[in-house]
């Protein structure tokens, strides 16, 4: 045992292809770490589904693993945060904690026609002011109902309040605090600003909204704040010590929070599965004309909610994945770079990754994806570099909505997620945006963010101010591209965008 010393600060990192547990020190520094994966479910084309009980028994894994190599007692934490891949939806019974379907994930499409027969008069941002999100499949909203519409008694135990709904990190947080044995039913204000049921002006569940989706209120968690105490630890199995429970972050805002842009008009990209923008927007609410998303960035304890105006693109690390996976033209996802840098340029190919529809901008549920403008001289180098560019062109049309929604031209970007260790691609991102962009010391933002806001709640981190300290810059990189051929790059990739609607 400790003299009762609380050293570190712990947060499950519940992603949508893997869920790691990591421990941080004072100074932000990563102490230990452990993660597994766990399976892509595809039932049908455009569905994407996870097994919540295979993600729950990794996340009590990955706890045990990562105190075990970081060689600490467990009452060394003063606290454990979880940050969670949001919009992904799991409906279990609140009694025996068993899901009634698999976990329906954000890229899944199969609500497609859910979403038109809810917009009214065919007007797919109906909603937006109430929720500062448009109708679309990528919400929590849509994905309960199909639950509630599909799976036998389900409607019924809803109803009753056996039922209960939750995005992962309400699932982790219920598991981490008792399950059926008392678990905490709860989410923050950033994972509920996802759902497209929780009130963006009131930060409370929406009568209206619960009425147009036909979701009972009963089985809705209670909305708390980002960085406040929900519970604590009651898994001895796992973890022999109750340990406060106390941040909730969905990842995106745990990512800002972790890069400590904590100013209007600071700016986050994340590249991970996804690729994920996000501003600070103070406590204002923009409502976007150029197809962003309004959302809630944290909520501290009593403090007023902060908002952030957010660009989401579906497919950015995935595409090298699939490129390693489905095509296999690389062995490990970590090659694209080597193969990309076997040409001078993309030799005129563009890749427009729509596989499930395009998001922000567009919200074009009617996309598919497309590689264009092959000829004979084309190989597979100008594929790999076709790939690594579609994120960098689709942050450019995120980052030119933001600047005409917010109003504020930003002066540099800072980067997080697995994919800014690639060279090539935070170069090219630099050259298409035309500014600075800079990568943090500690890439693992996300995580990071989910822990400061467990150690703010305790007192481990008294301030702000502490956590700002705590970031450094570990690269810059310079614009080097002549704004001719930006410019003629970026009107091909328009072009090969505006080639991929209508196909379904």
């Amino acid at each position: 045992m400790t003299n009762g010393i609380k050293k570190y600060v712990g947060a499950v990192d519940q992603g949508t292809t893997s869920t790691r547990f990591v421990i941080f020190d004072k100074k932000g520094r990563m102490i230990a770490m452990h993660q597994i994966e766990h399976r892509q479910i595809y039932p049908k084309p455009d569905w994407v589904e996870h097994n919540p009980e295979e993600i729950k028994k990794n996340a009590f894994q990955v706890i045990k693993k990562a105190i075990q190599k970081a060689g600490i007692h467990p009452d060394e934490l003063a606290a454990i945060g979880v940050t969670n891949q949001r919009e992904t939806t799991v409906v279990w019974d609140r009694h025996t904690g068993k899901p009634y379907y698999n976990a329906i994930v954000w890229q899944d499409t199969r609500t497609d026609e859910i979403c038109k027969r809810i917009a009214i008069n065919g007007d797919m941002g109906c909603f937006r002011e109430k929720v500062g999100l448009p109708l679309a499949t990528y919400f929590s909203g849509p994905k309960i109902h199909w639950i509630l519409e599909h799976m036998n008694g389900v409607k019924e135990a809803a109803e009753n309040g056996t039922a209960i709904f939750g995005n992962m990190d309400t699932w982790i947080i219920w598991w981490l605090t008792g399950g059926p044995e008392g678990g905490v039913h709860i989410t923050d204000v950033t994972n509920a600003s996802r759902t497209m049921l929780m009130n963006i002006n009131t930060l409370q569940w929406d009568p209206e909204m619960l009425t147009h989706f036909g979701i009972p209120v009963k089985m809705l968690p209670e909305i708390r704040s980002s960085s406040e105490i929900y519970g604590h630890t009651a898994i001895k199995k796992v973890l022999d010590a109750k340990i406060p429970v106390s941040g909730d972050l969905g990842d995106q805002q745990a990512a800002l929070f972790g890069q400590a842009c904590f100013e209007p008009g600071e700016a986050k990209n994340t590249y991970g599965t996804g690729c994920f923008l996000l501003m600070n927007l103070g406590q204002n609410r923009v409502h976007s004309t150029h197809g962003l998303l309004t959302t809630v960035a944290y909520r501290i304890g009593e403090k007023p909610a902060v908002y952030a105006l957010e660009g989401s693109i579906a497919i950015a690390g995935s595409l090298v994945q699939w490129l390693r996976d489905n095509i296999g033209l690389i062995k490990k996802s970590s090659d694209v770079e080597a193969l990309a840098k076997t040409v001078l340029d993309n030799g005129g190919v563009y890749f427009v990754p729509a596989f499930s529809g395009l998001f922000a901008p567009y919200w074009r549920s009617d996309a598919r994806g497309l590689i264009i403008g092959m000829t004979h001289y084309i190989n597979k180098g100008h594929i790999a570099r076709a790939v690594l560019e579609a994120s960098a062109f689709q942050t450019k049309e995120i980052f030119d909505a933001m600047e005409k929604d917010s109003g504020i031209h930003l002066k540099s970007l800072k980067v997080d997620g697995g994919m800014v260790r690639n060279e090539l691609l935070m170069q090219f991102q630099a050259d298409i945006l035309n500014i600075p962009v800079i990568r943090p010391t500690i890439i693992e933002t996300t995580v990071l963010g989910a822990a400061y806001a467990a150690g703010l709640a305790v007192g481990f981190w008294k301030e702000e101010k502490e956590l700002k300290a705590n970031w450094s810059k570990d690269k810059e990189w310079q614009v080097k591209m002549p704004q001719a051929e930006r410019d003629k790059l970026y009107r091909g990739w328009k072009k090969a965008v505006e080639r991929t609607f209508g196909w379904v």
